[in-house]
């Protein structure tokens, strides 16, 4: 699905659909779905050759033929949606007798009806379809007839900016020559002689790329620079390279890189490429290139982050810091960067221009093609505050029409154009959201699954899963920026840049993609509205919020500043996606009143929104996908909800009761929080445990637990899709251990993430826990009562693992022997916390480990395994990584005096560590003679 494309390949299936279902069409409609199958397919292809043209090169007439069929395209889903919510009608109800068979006459004259009526659409549509063909054939110039422009490559005006005009390069410069020289005459690898410069659009590659070129060309036998592009001619490339290295063209009537090649073969050789965008071209280029050389190098630079790493090393190029920023800003409008001698930061020149200078600043984020542009459109404005707020307002509208930042569009517009099609709409739908906004993951995929943007074409491929691939894809390409959960474990979420935000708005303001509404102005709302995003509730939406056409809204998306403008729900015919997180609905009661008549919804997020309850109504809602009444006082979901058979992710508060019937809803991928036991004198289903064992498809569960269930481990067995389980149970309610519940459970092979809080032990290690069993495990946090040394090295090679919080009981089982975490444990671990045993550390463990907690640390079994019975050193400077760390040491059976020793020791171990980690180092128990 792309944004040029509109609905049409959702709609081409969509026909399908209706030829193989049982809709029990009219004699002749079949015909006419097959004709118009065919003509879309012809027109989806024709516009996917249009998409990857940019906007201000695409001819007229393809421009307005191309919104014509993606409107139409539209309309087309709209209506087949309609007919098959009315063909497969709602017949969830157990009538008899008299009352049955009037209710089913009814319903077969109704079918009927509505079988006459999509006939009826059918021909009209293909009377569209064909007036549009037609219309684009009439007005179609011949191209031999229209003067083409060829436009320059915009980079071409920043390739040459003056290297003393560039601020924050010197620490990314030295440190690139450091990693490419360091070992320069040990290591043979090639892998070892490449670095790949990786980042975002602007950000200054090549400029980098360029400083390190000029500085070290001259310690080398050869060298060369050379551009990619897009679209390479790689022979060319090679004879420039060549005519570079040799000083003489190649032989015309030769293999270029095998020339090349025999050239360089006892040559001490420097190359840059430059814009790399397929690793195809790359290994083009490397097979011309000997790989044997001691002291070769390369540097490469590309915008994705999976081809810098296929390539050799990547290093992330980071946003200059606010201080260079400024240098830079300043420098280009004032002609120089005022800076304060006595504090070391650069100062605005004029007072009065300092605070909207910092907002400037802070939407270019750093990169500085951003505020060089910025500074370029200022420099030739009078130095007064209104007019360089209306610059920063209307910049970031896309109103702007000024040649710099039309180039500087231009320029980040080129890794959207390089994007495939089916990212580009899943790009575009950002635009929904406001600057600076943490999107979450999930909520994102979902909302992208609900508008149709994820088509599987393997029959009962996961659409989450593709949908997630999409997402790290549009991260690797860097065109949006990866939000880390709290502990910089996990991928939660993300930001966009606000110069790759005031792109996107712009693409999808002039393709009426997306219609936003916020405190930074903008257009009037368009006559038909397809998605809306409520951001900022201005005097002025307010007025014209009587003027809206929703009937043709597909996605409605309100943030709290701009609740009171909720639309009523009655007006959105169409709605797929409906999301009002956040929004405070508990005062107005008939917000939701019309909610069971959108029977096109796919995604309802209601999250934090203050209702107490949902209309039993919404099981009319047949397509819906994705529910979210999370933070919510709901304390039970209708009995309709069962009726949802495609729903794929149910959230809901712990709190909240399901009904009866959950194992109907087959579909579920995500289910979380479920309570699967209560208290005594609260019911709840007591079929729970079996019904969840009939949702196969799920791959993440949260459950919360008030008593053990022997049945948990036989129902969590069935569902062997599992890739995210959280167990919580309640040590107010348990009172004592729950050993041994979970010890028949064995995990799928796909785990990612284990959690089980409370009170819920294994009895050992589970067998299951092994590198060959468990290859993605990423998060592991559980209660295993019996540990040993064998059981902490399997743990140790778990190869994806970089979070581990592990508790054991051996000190009531009267094992008192610690651990030893040996050279190559735990090669990826980031975040670590053992409870209740002692741990060494050897050296060349944990080579990532930035965080580490050890509570209940025993002071004497660590001195036995340390042997080492003066001083404690838990090898703490055997972890390179290490930036925090706390230690509550466990001290009975000791004196005082021995545990404030102890305490110095690992405060000295610490304090001594070469990243100065932070440090809690705590004393407790009982002392002895006490």
């Amino acid at each position: 699905m792309e944004v040029v494309t509109g609905a049409l390949p959702s709609v081409i299936t969509k026909l399908g659909d209706l030829l193989v279902g049982e809709y029990k069409l009219q004699k002749g409609v079949k015909g006419e779905i097959r004709f118009l199958q065919a003509e879309l397919e012809s027109m989806k292809g024709a516009l996917e050759k249009v998409s990857n043209t940019p906007a201000d090169q695409i001819d007229i007439q393809d421009k307005i033929w191309a919104k014509d069929l993606r409107e139409l395209s539209y309309d087309i889903e709209d209506n087949i949606d309609t007919f098959m919510v009315r063909g497969e009608g709602n017949e969830q109800a157990k009538l008899r007798g008299i009352k049955k068979f009037i209710d089913r006459s009814v319903g077969l004259f109704r079918k009927a009806k509505v079988r006459h009526g999509i006939a009826t659409e059918i021909r009209d549509i293909k009377s569209r379809v064909e007036e549009v063909a037609k219309r684009h054939d009439r007005y179609k110039l011949s191209n031999s007839n229209v003067a083409k422009h060829v436009a320059i490559d915009p980079r071409l005006l920043y390739q040459y900016e003056k290297v003393t005009d560039l601020v924050g390069i010197a620490d990314a410069r030295d440190e690139i020559i450091r990693i490419l020289m360091e070992g320069n005459e040990v290591s043979s690898k090639q892998q070892d002689k490449i670095i790949s410069i990786v980042g975002f659009g602007g950000l200054g590659k090549t400029t980098l790329a360029d400083v390190v070129y000029k500085k070290l060309t001259a310690q080398f036998e050869c060298a060369a620079f050379v551009s990619v592009s897009q679209t390479p001619d790689l022979e060319k490339l090679l004879k420039h390279m060549f005519y570079q290295l040799v000083g003489r063209e190649s032989n015309k009537s030769s293999d270029v890189a095998r020339e090349l090649r025999e050239f360089l073969e006892n040559k001490r050789y420097f190359i840059v490429i430059d814009d790399i965008w397929n690793i195809s071209d790359w290994k083009m280029i490397k097979r011309a290139l000997p790989g044997d050389n001691v002291g070769n190098k390369i540097i490469t630079t590309t915008r994705n982050f999976n081809i810098a790493e296929q390539v050799g090393r990547a290093y992330n190029l980071q946003p200059i810091s606010l201080n260079n920023s400024r240098t830079l800003f300043f420098r280009r409008i004032f002609g120089n960067g005022n800076k304060d001698n006595n504090k070391d930061i650069v100062k605005c020149p004029d007072d009065e221009l300092a605070e909207v200078s910092d907002r400037i600043l802070k939407k270019c984020a750093g990169v500085p093609l951003a505020i060089i542009t910025m500074a370029s459109l200022l420099a030739c404005k009078a130095r007064n505050k209104m007019e360089w707020y209306e610059v920063y307002n209307s910049v970031g509208t896309g109103l702007e029409n000024n040649l710099d930042v039309e180039n500087m569009r231009k320029i980040l517009s080129f890794s959207y154009y390089e994007l495939p099609c089916h990212l580009r709409a899943c790009l575009l739908y950002l635009s929904m959201f406001p600057e600076d906004y943490e999107i979450d993951k999930d909520r994102l995929i979902w909302m992208w699954i609900g508008e149709g943007f994820i088509q599987c074409e393997k029959v009962g491929k996961n659409l989450f899963e593709l949908g997630e691939s999409y997402f790290n894809e549009l991260i690797n390409r860097s065109m949006i920026q990866p939000v880390y959960d709290f502990d910089d474990i996990i991928i939660q979420g993300c930001r966009v840049h606000d110069m790759v935000l005031d792109l996107i708005r712009s693409l999808s303001s002039e393709e009426n993609f997306v219609t936003v509404l916020s405190n930074m102005g903008g257009t009037s709302p368009p006559n038909t509205i397809r998605r809306l995003s409520l951001q900022n509730g201005q005097e002025s939406h307010v007025m014209a919020q009587a003027t809206w056409s929703l009937q043709h809204a597909r996605s409605v998306v309100v943030f709290p500043a701009a609740a009171f403008l909720v639309p009523p729900l009655d007006c959105c015919r169409v709605l797929r996606v409906l999301n009002l997180e956040d929004c405070n609905l508990s005062q107005a009661n008939s917000s939701l009143k019309y909610l069971g008549n959108i029977h096109h919804l796919r995604y309802l997020g209601l999250r934090e929104t203050g209702i107490s309850q949902l209309p039993e109504e919404i099981g009319n809602l047949q397509f819906l996908q994705t529910l979210d009444v999370t933070c919510n006082e709901i304390f039970r979901l209708p009995s309709s909800v069962v009726q949802l058979r495609k729903l794929m992710c149910l959230r809901i508060d712990e709190s909240t009761r399901v009904p009866n019937g959950i194992g109907n809803l087959t579909c579920l991928e995500q289910l979380s929080s479920l309570r699967l036991s209560s208290l005594s004198f609260d019911a709840i289903n007591i079929n729970i445990i079996e019904e969840l064992g009939q949702l196969t498809e799920l791959r993440l569960l949260s459950i919360q637990l008030y008593k053990r269930n022997d049945k948990l481990s036989e129902c969590l067995c069935k569902l062997q899709k599992m890739q995210e389980l959280v167990i919580t149970g309640h040590l107010r309610y348990l009172g004592q251990r729950s050993i041994g519940g979970l010890d028949a459970w064995v995990a799928p092979r796909h785990l990612r993430i284990l959690s089980t809080r409370g009170n819920f032990w294994f009895s050992t290690l589970p067998a299951w826990v092994n590198p060959s069993l468990l290859p993605d495990l990423t998060k592991l946090s559980i209660l295993v009562r019996e540990l040993h040394q064998a059981d902490l090295e399997i743990l140790g090679r778990l190869p994806a693992l970089r979070y581990l919080q592990l508790e054991v009981d051996n000190k009531n089982l009267g094992i008192l022997a610690g651990f030893v975490v040996g050279a190559g444990a735990f090669p990826c671990l980031v975040f670590c916390v053992f409870r209740q045993f002692a741990v060494v550390l050897q050296q060349g463990a944990m080579p990532r480990l930035r965080d580490l907690t050890l509570l209940s640390f025993y002071l004497r079994e660590a001195r036995g395994i340390a042997c080492n019975d003066s001083s404690l050193d838990l090898g703490l400077g055997n972890l390179p990584s290490l930036q925090y760390v706390e230690v509550a040491l466990q001290c009975d059976g000791t004196s005082k005096e021995e545990a404030e020793q102890a305490k110095a020791a690992l405060t000295h171990e610490a304090e001594m560590h070469p990243n100065h980690p932070l440090h809690s180092i705590y004393t407790g128990g009982r002392y002895w003679g006490e």
